[in-house]
């Protein structure tokens, strides 16, 4: 028998970014650095559907449409020398919610010094998976607490048509910047980044998340998912982790009656199993239902192994003792001294067919 590929005690938990981790869109460092007005931006970037309708187009990526919008920018002198070495150093600048990053190294402790989960090889992993930009995070406090990263990503130079024979780089006049979406991700495609952390695709690229694996095979169970983040838009994401057995929470800004009626909804709505304000420092209500959750899955873990062991090894053999008798049984057979010899002057007989029978399958043999 070969080798299963994973061991399945790995625990995801997978996190939203913007308003789940910090309190606002992680582009605002971006239009701070070079005086844009955000509202102005975003009011421009809700007008692209209607703008492209006008033009003839039926359908636009609402999720996506601000990533061109970026591009524009650059073109246009707005976001001038845009690179994604900038991007990253803008990303440094992300304030986080209370708790956080600390938060993410210490619910990896809360299993990590567990000698009982050590036993079973069980670990936590952090994933965030989000329709911002891939540089900006991987540039904040928070990045050498994640495991991998899903957003979307820039490309610095475009391929023209023959460059496989020529060298990528070799006609850049000057310092490249931005000028084309090499990856996005829209509320609807996350999930599909979650059925590559299902299958582990990250750590074993040879696999694709389209490859036809068995559930028990796979690498991260949905039943060892957590997804945590803050609104409708992720309805998608808490549907398929939900389904397949996963735990869902969504975190809302403290003191806001407006986010706290979307996470309220999506409970009610039985969109996600509970929630509760973006606050992760220690005793938090959040922090604690985090901690518990994975608790609870790592137990379950240790659980299922324990009684696979036993499946698999079956009892082990033992010796054959004789049945101890009790004292009063001890002391009625040294009472009757003629016992035995009353026991062998008794005849036996041999059972009737009828007695014989006493199972469906001797019943069988004996007609």
């Amino acid at each position: 028998m070969s080798e299963p590929l994973f061991l399945r005690t790995t625990i995801a938990i997978i996190w939203d970014f913007d308003t789940t981790l910090i309190p606002g869109y992680m582009q605002e460092p971006l239009f701070r650095r070079f005086e844009i007005k955000s509202a102005d931006f975003w009011k421009e970037v809700n007008a692209l559907p209607q703008f492209y309708r006008t033009g003839g187009v039926k359908r636009a990526a609402n999720d996506t449409l601000y990533l061109n919008h970026l591009l524009n920018y650059v073109r246009d002198g707005k976001l001038p020398g845009l690179t994604n070495k900038l991007l990253r150093q803008l990303g440094n600048e992300l304030e986080f919610y209370p708790g956080l990053p600390e938060f993410f190294q210490k619910v990896k402790d809360l299993v990590s010094s567990n000698a009982k989960f050590a036993t079973h090889q069980i670990t936590l992993e952090h994933y965030i998976v989000s329709t911002g930009l891939r540089e900006m995070i991987m540039g904040s406090k928070i990045a050498p607490y994640v495991d991998d990263v899903w957003a979307c990503e820039f490309a610095e130079e475009s391929a023209s048509p023959g460059f496989l024979q020529k060298s990528l780089f070799a006609e850049a006049a000057k310092e490249p910047v931005i000028c084309e979406i090499a990856y996005s991700l829209d509320h609807t495609s996350k999930t599909r980044a979650i059925f590559e952390i299902n299958k582990g695709c990250n750590k074993e690229p040879q696999i694709e998340v389209n490859t036809n694996i068995a559930q028990e095979l796979r690498r991260v169970p949905f039943r060892n998912m957590i997804y945590i983040a803050d609104g409708p838009s992720d309805v998608p994401c808490f549907s398929t982790v939900g389904h397949f057995g996963g735990r869902t929470y969504a975190v809302y800004k403290a003191k806001s009656t407006r986010e706290f009626e979307k996470a309220y909804g999506l409970q009610k709505q039985h969109r996600v199993e509970a929630f509760g304000e973006a606050n992760y420092e220690d005793g938090s209500p959040t922090a604690m239902w985090i901690s518990h959750a994975v608790q609870d899955i790592a137990e379950r873990i240790v659980r299922d192994r324990n009684r696979m062991l036993g499946d698999e090894l079956g009892k082990p053999p033992g010796h054959v003792t004789e049945p101890e008798k009790s004292p009063i049984v001890a002391e009625a057979v040294a009472a009757a001294p003629n016992f035995e010899s009353t026991k062998s002057s008794v005849p036996r007989k041999s059972p009737s067919p009828t007695r014989i029978a006493s199972s469906p399958e001797s019943a069988t043999e004996s007609s």
